[in-house]
């Protein structure tokens, strides 16, 4: 860990490493065993179901949930879509039979065109073909919400860019509306690094009302800070993102306060490595004398990351998840090179990660 922490700590390092995996990787060079000793394994559970066992089990005995993902990202065809939604049921059915999966994330663009999801963002018609592709889509996502209820089990609806995410916003509040009535199944994502999320927040719980369903939301920062600033800076419109890092914490911490204030109709789950924000969840709980195992309120942290929040909200007593990714190498890659460069960058939590390993190892000396 001290190794790879003190190589992703340099960012031209991250970077130069990245275009050679993608590299590698495209002619065909043999490194799938150099990235499953390295960063795979740090940040991985395993190449398959099967292989994940093995993590699922440590977290388990230590009492920590695991939050499984099947690491696909965005495809292009039918095929490709029906491909992934087999993969994501195959994961439901793993979780059901195993008590320490109980939450499984999907993602709407292993599903979904990028295209129609855009030209839906945007207030767009769809021309006949893509209206029957959308519907698919709809289909798949309808199915993979009906199969979790049945198997009791529950879907985190990742995030994504700022031009789909309205779509994807749409579609999961139509399932949330259909499979949310007595007991949360489907969560929505909540990318508080966006300056319009935190009022979205509250008329998501607004509309859960009216409708009568129950709002699932996971709050995490972000992770496209950078894309979404060049393209908004290249494209000529005002960039989503907030104006800097204080103003994404104070949203945050609005919406950890708010979704613990109304708990009875919101189940939330803290996806943060901030302690700040992790203590505020915990102080906010005990002011209102909730017990740490209330099935509305969670944290959770990536594997790989932030053990010492993991494990000690654990030995507390707090429903804590590690989010848990699997799947070929192939197909995982984009998400490594993703996590190697968010936490290589200025306000990644790297720096932090690397001093406390390095004091680690140096009490483990002394």
């Amino acid at each position: 860990m001290a190794w790879l922490f003190g190589m992703m700590s340099r960012p031209w390092l991250v970077n130069l490493g990245s275009s050679l995996t993608l590299l590698g990787l495209k002619i065909g060079l043999p490194i799938k065993g150099i990235i499953k000793n390295t960063i795979f394994e740090q940040f991985c559970g395993g190449t398959s179901l099967e292989e994940s066992l093995k993590t699922v089990k440590e977290l388990s005995a230590l009492g920590v949930e695991t939050v499984l993902d099947y690491g696909a990202e965005a495809k292009e065809s039918e095929a490709d879509f029906d491909h992934t939604m087999s993969q994501f049921l195959k994961v439901i059915d793993f979780a059901a039979e195993t008590k320490s999966v109980e939450i499984v994330p999907i993602k709407v663009t292993g599903m979904a065109r990028f295209d129609i999801l855009e030209k839906l963002s945007s207030g767009k018609v769809l021309d006949a073909a893509e209206q029957k592709s959308w519907d698919n889509t709809l289909a798949r996502f309808d199915k993979l919400c009906r199969i979790a209820k049945e198997k009791n089990t529950a879907l985190f609806v990742d995030a994504e860019e700022s031009w789909i995410q309205d779509a994807i916003d749409q579609a999961t509040d139509l399932m949330m509306e259909r499979y949310n009535s007595d007991k949360v199944v489907v969560y929505n994502t909540f990318q508080m690094y966006r300056h319009d999320r935190l009022d979205f927040l509250k008329k998501s719980h607004e509309r859960a009302l009216e409708k009568g369903y129950l709002l699932g939301a996971k709050l995490v920062r972000g992770a496209y800070m950078e894309k979404e600033r060049e393209r908004a800076l290249k494209m000529g419109y005002p960039s989503p993102i907030q104006p800097d890092k204080a103003s994404t914490d104070s949203d945050y911490d609005f919406a950890v306060a708010f979704c613990v204030q109304h708990h009875k109709t919101i189940a939330s789950c803290l996806a943060s490595h901030n302690q700040h924000s992790t203590e505020l969840q915990i102080e906010l709980m005990e002011k209102m004398s909730l017990q740490q195992n209330n099935p509305h309120l969670s944290f959770c942290q990536l594997y790989g990351m932030s053990d010492n929040l993991t494990f000690n909200l654990s030995k507390a007593g707090y429903r804590v998840g590690k989010y848990v990714p699997f799947g070929p190498i192939n197909d995982v890659v984009p998400y490594l090179i993703r996590r190697a460069r968010e936490n290589s960058s200025v306000n990644g939590e790297v720096g932090r990660e690397l001093k406390m390993i390095r004091e680690e190892l140096k009490r483990r000396k002394g």
